[in-house]
């Protein structure tokens, strides 16, 4: 709460409710939590979800994802939570539930209708070169495309599914993982290579125009 004025100066009071949280523009509290809740689920679901290929793994992942969060954010000062950006913060969490949560499991066939599920894809995204719907233009299409993405490993798969399907850019991605934006484009194209074997020529879609070559 702002302390009351000491002067006797009358200026307009400053509104006492938070603004609406959106990717690290507004400061995120504990009192607003459900919103960020409300804002973030369905996306972090939806990149559970093709991280996994598993409904109930994500719906597990996201819900030990948004109580680290909550956790995590209790533990902050002001400022700290000042300079969060909420978004990249809440994507790394989820990331890191979904690295644990696979490490003790043994992988498991993914049935056709466990991926591409409607309450998972995303209208559009906040930055990001292009539009999933873009990327992938039918739900036969996606579901081949994420069950390929399945069979990459965990950090190619991340960075191509971000990339891809979130539609991250390079930079938003590299916040995410936590590493330098030319490791990002070299996981990146290494994946582009492995789903084009996987996929043949659909893959194509994937790559945008004037994606730049990396070395492996």
């Amino acid at each position: 709460m702002v302390p009351p004025a000491r002067t006797a100066e009358r200026k307009p009071a400053e509104p006492a409710a938070s603004p609406p949280v959106r990717s690290g523009e507004s400061i995120p509290t504990i009192e607003g939590f459900e919103r960020i809740v409300d804002d973030f689920q369905r996306r972090l679901y939806g990149f559970a979800l093709r991280m996994t290929g598993n409904r109930e793994d994500a719906e597990e992942i996201v819900q030990d994802a948004f109580v680290r969060a909550f956790r995590a954010l209790g533990k902050m000062n002001e400022e700290q939570r000042r300079e969060l950006r909420l978004q990249p913060w809440l994507y790394t969490i989820t990331l890191n539930v979904t690295r644990n949560r696979l490490r003790s499991k043994r992988p498991t066939n993914v049935a056709l209708d466990a991926l591409a599920d409607p309450d998972a894809l995303l209208n559009h995204t906040q930055e990001g070169p292009e539009q999933p719907e873009a990327i992938v233009e039918r739900s036969a299409d996606m579901v081949l495309v994420e069950q390929a993405l399945l069979q990459l490993p965990m950090h190619l798969r991340a960075a191509a599914t971000l990339r891809f399907i979130e539609g991250r850019s390079h930079p938003e991605i590299a916040e995410i993982l936590n590493q330098p934006i030319g490791t990002v484009k070299s996981h990146v194209h290494r994946a582009v290579r492995i789903l084009r074997r996987i996929l043949g020529p659909q893959v194509g879609r994937l790559a945008p125009t004037g994606e730049p070559a990396h070395a492996v």
